[in-house]
């Protein structure tokens, strides 16, 4: 019982501090499972379904708060959306699968820890053609893997300076919120089936990820929170690339 309650806990934390960034929070929601020894099967409809929820609530707060660039996202999801689908096809091996998503999982620990509030005051004309490519390889990884790919293309639109810290929120809500879709499209043509504690976990992460998009579009210090969800996903990084769990 109190693992349950454990899981719920880190659960409505994933969606909190993930939508305050414009995330729909994929890779902390397999992180978590992975820590409580859900199978990939299960693991990567869910973490996409929860998505769908939580990056749309994220969307419609920083995009209220004017921060949304049409012209910036529509290259990247030109090409994520179909790549995402054609990732959503692809089944591969539970172990290569764990690996993978083990290395992913560094990018949020890193984003959280050293990337949380970069100014961006020189903002730079975005390349559509490299926008395109990008979009296409994040779209592939996230149909594959079963995340939004928000935590891969918001570091890039940074250091890229592409969109200040509220823009790239507000382009990687939607572009995580596309992808999931189109990624668990292809998932479902292979007729895969949800877990029946999905309405809970949808639930939780809802009311999570509605609180952080609205504390992310003011002004909210995370610092503490953001440490807290770095650990859980080192632990789950380190889980799935030196154990056999």
């Amino acid at each position: 019982m109190e693992s349950v309650i454990l899981f719920y806990f880190l659960l409505f934390l994933v969606a909190f501090l993930y939508a305050s960034v414009g995330h729909g929070g994929a890779s902390g929601y397999l992180a978590l499972m992975a820590l409580f020894s859900i199978t990939p099967e299960v693991m990567k409809p869910t973490a996409l379904l929860l998505n769908l929820f939580v990056s749309l609530t994220s969307f419609i707060q920083f995009y209220r708060g004017k921060h949304f660039n049409w012209k910036l996202f529509l290259p990247f999801a030109i090409a994520s959306v179909p790549m995402a689908y054609v990732g959503g096809l692809i089944s591969i091996d539970t172990v290569i699968y764990k690996k993978i998503l083990g290395l992913l999982l560094v990018i949020p620990i890193v984003r959280f820890l050293f990337f949380s509030n970069i100014r961006v005051e020189d903002i730079k004309k975005n390349n559509v053609f490299l926008s395109i490519i990008i979009g296409g390889v994040i779209g592939f990884l996230s149909g594959l893997i079963g995340i939004g790919g928000g935590i891969i293309l918001s570091p890039v639109l940074l250091l890229l300076k592409w969109a200040d810290m509220k823009q790239t929120a507000a382009i990687s809500a939607l572009f995580i919120f596309v992808n999931s879709l189109s990624g668990l499209a292809g998932q479902l043509s292979k007729g895969i089936h949800f877990s029946p504690d999905m309405y809970a976990y949808v639930g939780v992460a809802f009311v999570g990820g509605v609180c952080g998009a609205y504390f992310g579009s003011i002004k909210f210090n995370q610092n503490i929170l953001k440490y807290l969800l770095a650990i859980v996903l080192m632990v789950a990084a380190y889980k799935l690339l030196f154990t056999h769990a």
